[in-house]
């Protein structure tokens, strides 16, 4: 059992626990203010309605949960998430199989026991969540019902955002306990093959107890009243009429088919619109931005990009090879930076390897609108940035800061087209300088650049 393994699981239980914490401690904060600002409001032209509204229940009910939020449970219990996560209840019901385990020295049971003590907690932070989540999803249905016609939309839709993108951030959590991570196929590595791991599973696991199996599972007496294979094809024969061609059991088949295509529909729509199959998802009053929820590191994009042109004036041919940081400010804008370094080839007589030079940068990129009939436009975007480049040929770093009246400026303008390359996403670029005359010597007014990001 390495060590390690369970002190990196036990570090990311703590911190997703903090940071739900965090978001939840958050929410009910800015829905306690946002509905004291609406009581304010709607008291101002109708205090009866504002009293029934805003009453001392609900008062109670946002200190109850705050209280709740920052208590601490003395006892933890063996399932705390209602919500079945596959991710915990696999590396719960693995940790407490460890924790009773003879083979196991007694330090190594401790770290177990304490991984598993964790867990638990967490998942009691997030049945709290789910609950303050199903109160607030509540209470914004009866806000935008008694409030609607009141001229509040304004403040309404500020409150669906907030518990939009709530839920958002929790759905981000719970997708991190069930992504297959290295430390955690380690764990279950270390078990899934022990034979008295499977019977443990089978009288333990979370999913057991949802779904529990019946005593006299696998025996004749489980089978009792059953309807069996061939009393199911005489119904169906009789029913078709024995005078037909009709095979009782292609015909069974056929159904169960044209079943199961429609499940599979039924359940298509669901995911669309509960965002995953949850049915206490609150629906979005507004274009909702997918990486608001996310953390910083996820909003970074890392790219790469190449523009090359050839010889002119004194300078050889060349390459321009650029590193870019991107964040993702929303689904249609990113701004980045990034630096490039010029390679120069000689010509074509006499190829020779040379440093041209360097460039610093910045871009933004907004996606066009799409034409609604065939998305003539998709994957188009803006583009546009601002550059220094040092175009010289030099040998060593310390030339880079000693000639500063060599760096010349560049203003960018035109169109990316990004594309999906297996996982990663490419791009290509037409950009013009409204700056390249007044560079020395004159710079090319249109720049070529191909790349995508990792």
């Amino acid at each position: 059992m390495d060590t390690r393994m369970l002190s990196g699981l036990q570090r990311q239980y703590s911190r997703i626990q903090s940071k739900v914490n965090k978001q939840t401690t958050r929410l009910l904060s800015k829905m306690h203010r946002q509905e004291e600002a609406l009581q304010k409001q709607l008291s101002a032209t109708d205090s009866i309605k504002a009293k029934e509204l805003f009453n001392e229940d609900i008062e109670q009910r946002y200190k109850d949960l705050q209280a709740n939020l920052k208590s601490k449970t003395d006892e933890l219990k063996q399932f705390p998430l209602t919500e079945y996560l596959p991710g915990v209840d696999s590396i719960q019901t693995s940790l407490n199989f460890l924790a009773k385990s003879v083979n196991l020295p007694d330090d190594k049971i401790q770290q177990v026991q304490a991984v598993s003590e964790k867990l638990k907690s967490l998942q009691t932070e997030l049945q709290k969540a789910n609950d303050i989540k199903s109160f607030i999803k509540e209470r914004e249905s009866q806000l935008k019902e008694q409030l609607l016609n009141s001229g509040l939309a304004k403040q309404l839709k500020g409150i669906n955002k907030n518990v939009y993108y709530y839920q958002q951030q929790l759905s981000e959590y719970k997708e991190l306990l069930n992504d297959k991570q290295k430390l955690k196929q380690k764990l279950l590595e270390t078990v899934r093959t022990l034979p008295a791991f499977q019977k443990f599973w089978e009288r333990n696991s979370y999913f057991t107890a949802l779904f529990p199996t019946p005593s006299n599972a696998g025996t004749p007496e489980a089978l009792t009243g059953l309807q069996t294979r061939a009393s199911v094809q005489s119904a169906v024969a009789q029913r078709i009429g024995s005078g037909t061609n009709v095979n009782p059991q292609q015909y069974i088949q056929g159904q169960v088919d044209a079943t199961q295509a429609q499940i599979s529909q039924l359940k298509d729509k669901l995911n669309k619109f509960s965002n995953g199959g949850s049915s206490d998802m609150a629906m979005p009053d507004f274009s909702p931005n997918s990486e608001k929820s996310k953390s910083f590191l996820k909003r970074l994009e890392y790219g790469m990009n190449i523009q090359s042109e050839k010889g002119r004036y004194s300078l050889p041919a060349m390459s321009d090879i650029a590193l870019t940081l991107g964040y993702k400010l929303s689904d249609n804008k990113r701004m980045g930076i990034g630096a490039s370094y010029k390679v120069g080839w000689g010509d074509i007589k006499h190829i020779h390897v040379t440093s041209e030079g360097v460039g610093l940068r910045s871009y933004v990129d907004i996606k066009m609108p799409t034409v609604a009939k065939g998305k003539i436009l998709g994957g188009i975007w803006f583009s546009g940035g601002f550059e220094y480049n040092y175009l010289s040929s030099f040998k060593t770093i310390q030339e880079l800061h000693r000639n500063v009246d060599v760096w010349q400026r560049s203003a960018l303008l035109g169109l990316s087209k990004k594309y999906r390359i297996g996982k990663k996403e490419g791009n290509m670029q037409l950009l013009y300088d409204f700056l390249h005359n007044r560079q020395t010597p004159p710079g090319t007014a249109l720049k070529f650049r191909i790349g995508y990001c990792f």
